[in-house]
C-alpha cells in the first residue's frame, strides 16, 4: 500500500516519519511505515490489535529504537535523540494509564510539570510566582479542573485524571503531543469533553491520537492512519477510510 505521496522536505509537515521500521526477534512490529503530520492537526492512528499502534508512539517519543527509517520532527532527526531530548524537542507523550501524583492537589500535579521545576533541585529552589500561577490556571481551566485546583488528584474521577494528566503534558507546551486511548474508560459525557478538550489544545499544535472508539474519531479527526500488520493500510478523512473495503475487511467488520 502507498501513502499519499508528498515532499518529504516541505516544511509545513510539523512531523514525517519515512520508512519506519522496527523488529524485535525478526518480527517486523512497524514495517516500513511512512506517514506525515501537519502544523494543528489531529491525526488519528487507527488498526486492529497488534497493528503496531502503540509502536509506532515508543518510536517517536525514543522509548524504542527504530531498526531503519527516519522520524523527523521539524528539522530535528528524533531517532539519534534520546528520550529526555526529545521531550525537550517539543514532543508529549501520554500512555493508557495516567502517571498522575495522586498524593498532590492539581495544582500541584501541574506545578510540578511546569518547565522550570523540572529536576529535583529545579523543584526545591523552584518559587511559586504570579507566571506560574496565571499558566497553571489557565490550563486548569482548560481541562475542566479550574474548581478542583484544591482538591487531591486521588479523589477526581477517571476522566478528570486523564484530564490532568493531559494538562501537565500541555503546560510543557509540547508542538506535537501524543495521546493513547485517552477516552478509554470514560463516561459519554467525559469523551465528549474530551473532543472539546483537543480541538482547542490544537491551536498552535499538533496531536496524535490512537483510539478504538469509532465515535470519537469522528469527532476528532482531521486525518486518520489505518495501520495493518506495522504498514499503512489506509488513510484519509474519516470518511474516506471508514468506506475502504480492505479497512471494513480488517478492521471495522469485525
Amino acid at each position: 500500500m502507498h501513502t499519499i505521496a508528498r515532499d518529504a522536505a516541505a516544511p509545513d509537515f510539523l512531523l514525517s516519519v519515512e520508512g519506519l521500521t522496527v523488529s524485535f526477534d525478526g518480527f517486523k512490529a512497524v514495517n516500513d511505515l511512512s506517514f506525515y503530520v501537519d502544523k494543528n492537526e489531529i491525526r488519528v492512528i487507527i488498526g486492529p490489535n497488534g497493528a503496531g499502534k502503540t509502536t509506532v508512539l515508543d518510536l517517536i517519543c525514543g522509548r524504542t529504537k527504530a531498526t531503519a527509517g527516519s522520524i523527523r520532527f521539524r528539522d530535528i532527526e528524533l531517532t539519534r535523540l534520546s528520550e529526555n531530548r526529545i521531550v525537550e524537542a517539543g514532543v508529549g507523550r501520554k500512555f493508557q494509564t495516567p502517571s498522575i501524583y495522586e498524593d498532590l492537589t492539581v495544582f500541584e500535579n501541574l506545578e510540578i510539570s511546569f518547565p522550570r521545576g523540572r529536576s529535583v533541585f529545579g523543584a526545591l529552589a523552584f518559587r511559586r510566582d504570579a507566571a506560574v500561577s496565571e499558566r497553571i490556571e489557565e490550563i486548569a481551566e482548560m481541562i475542566f479542573l479550574k474548581d478542583h485546583l484544591a482538591e487531591r488528584a486521588a479523589f477526581l474521577s477517571h476522566g478528570q485524571k486523564q484530564w490532568l494528566e493531559i494538562g501537565m503534558l500541555l503546560i510543557q507546551d509540547p508542538e506535537l503531543l501524543m495521546l493513547d486511548e485517552p477516552v478509554a474508560g470514560m463516561s459519554v459525557a467525559e469523551r465528549r469533553k474530551t473532543a472539546e478538550l483537543l480541538h482547542k489544545i490544537i491551536v498552535g499544535r499538533s496531536v496524535i491520537v490512537i483510539e478504538h472508539d469509532m465515535k470519537f474519531v469522528e469527532d476528532i479527526a482531521h486525518r486518520v492512519t489505518v495501520l495493518h500488520q506495522g504498514k499503512v493500510l489506509s488513510e484519509g478523512s474519516m470518511e474516506r477510510v471508514k468506506n475502504d473495503p480492505k479497512v471494513v475487511e480488517v478492521y471495522l467488520g469485525h
